[in-house]
């Protein structure tokens, strides 16, 4: 008897953000749209699955219904002549299958819209009417619980931060034998506050291990901290402004305690993304420190001179997968590829690459929606495709997410291939001081 009134009140909800939360950039998008289809070759998920549903237009369409049935004065009058559909159960439900099931929010499609909208601004916009109908995906939602309650996704806690970070010092020390190195926590007026992924503590020491060898190659002042370190931020995935606004303002004031000078972002595209670009926005000031991706400190140190790499230690044919939300919408392009010529002995480039560069599948959330995973691995095949075509051994990329979903991809398609992060392949280069 309940659940009557609870999907009355969900679709009120929708309704309200419909109404009142539509900014006038994403309403001169669905206005703008004429439905030419040049947009439907640029999408890796309709060139995997071919489906008409996939093509950025169509979904684009599902939320121009919408949009015209409450703010065109035709959709009010005759929504059956100008296309215009009611909100209802159903559009959300079929609203959610296109926008967290066949997107990925990477903007491949807005580069060759022939009129210059946004269809992943629109699908962002989606996402927030549906996070207030209550249709966010369950993993989706369990991460942004995580992060508000706990300080992270994965509910680390201080004690398992320091003491899995002083587990990885005492490698570090024995690996190049200097009792001196350091991997300190919590430091007060550290130049660099290190910033990651709680996956790394779980799932990828070596990615810290190895930043723990470049920031001591390169003599940095630098910490990593025990609270609220992480970096992703799942709100942005959701279309929840308060909720991305909340997760990323508790890293911001964790650095504004330690009174670090820089945020370094470690390996993260859309934690650099949310940070660097959205932050001060959500936040309605700017920060009081620089933020940077891990990617771009490396490339500094090396073309400084604080960082010696010797390529051969990488004799393996390596190509690089561009995260989208680090260089489609984050800037950082080119610093990768210096890193890599200078540090592995073959670099092979994808075709395409660079802001043209095709999605691995992964981003967007859709890791973490377990419901969407036959069609994640689905559209993952442009990007095995992409991979096999190089002939390479070693795949690298600076970004978490985009290496779990490339790993899966080597085991589905059988790639026979090495998947590593950018920061694992300098350090595995690097030629400490001292040594010849």
């Amino acid at each position: 008897m309940a659940e009557a009134p609870a999907k009355a009140a969900a679709l009120e909800q929708a309704l309200h953000v419909l109404r009142g939360r539509l900014d006038k950039r994403t309403a001169a998008f669905l206005n703008a749209c004429v439905r030419c289809g040049l947009c439907a070759d640029t999408c890796h998920v309709y060139l995997a699955d071919r489906e008409l549903e996939s093509t950025p237009a169509a979904k684009v369409e599902r939320v121009a219904r919408l949009f015209r049935r409450y703010h065109t004065l035709l959709g009010r009058l005759t929504p059956g002549l100008v296309g215009a559909q009611s909100l209802t159960q159903e559009a959300l439900q079929g609203l959610a299958a296109a926008a967290f099931g066949r997107c990925t929010l990477c903007g491949r499609c807005a580069l060759n819209c022939s009129v210059g909208l946004d269809p992943a601004a629109i699908m962002r916009f989606a996402r927030t009417l549906l996070g207030a109908a209550g249709l966010v995906p369950q993993g989706i939602r369990a991460n942004i619980e995580a992060a508000q309650t706990s300080g992270n996704t994965m509910s680390i806690s201080p004690q398992d931060v320091r003491e899995t970070i002083a587990w990885l010092e005492n490698d570090l020390r024995q690996a190049i034998g200097d009792p001196g190195a350091c991997m300190p926590v919590d430091r007060q007026g550290a130049r660099v506050l290190y910033a990651l992924n709680p996956r790394e503590l779980k799932f990828f020491p070596l990615s810290i291990s190895a930043a723990g060898m470049i920031f001591h190659a390169a003599c940095e002042n630098w910490t990593l901290t025990s609270t609220d370190f992480d970096i992703t931020n799942y709100g942005f995935f959701a279309g929840d402004i308060e909720a991305q606004r909340a997760i990323a303002e508790r890293l911001i004031r964790r650095a504004e305690k330690l009174g670090v000078r820089e945020l370094v972002v470690a390996e993260c595209g859309h934690g650099y993304r949310s940070l660097r670009w959205e932050a001060p926005d959500w936040l309605g000031r700017p920060l009081p420190f620089a933020v940077r991706s891990f990617v771009e400190v490396m490339a500094e140190y090396l073309a400084a001179g604080r960082l010696r790499l010797d390529p051969s230690k990488n004799p393996d044919p390596v190509t690089l997968h561009d995260p989208c939300n680090l260089v489609r919408h984050g800037g950082v392009i080119e610093e990768q590829r210096y890193l890599l010529r200078h540090a592995v002995t073959t670099f092979v480039e994808m075709t395409p690459n660079r802001e043209d560069n095709y999605c691995c599948g992964g981003g967007g959330g859709m890791l973490a929606a377990s419901e969407y995973a036959a069609k994640r691995l689905e559209a993952g095949r442009i990007k095995a495709d992409q991979i096999r075509a190089t002939g390479a051994r070693v795949v690298a990329s600076p970004c978490h997410n985009c290496i779990d979903q490339l790993m899966e991809l080597n085991r589905h398609y059988a790639l026979g291939v090495e998947v590593k992060t950018l920061g694992e392949i300098v350090a595995d280069a690097v030629v400490l001081p001292g040594t010849s």
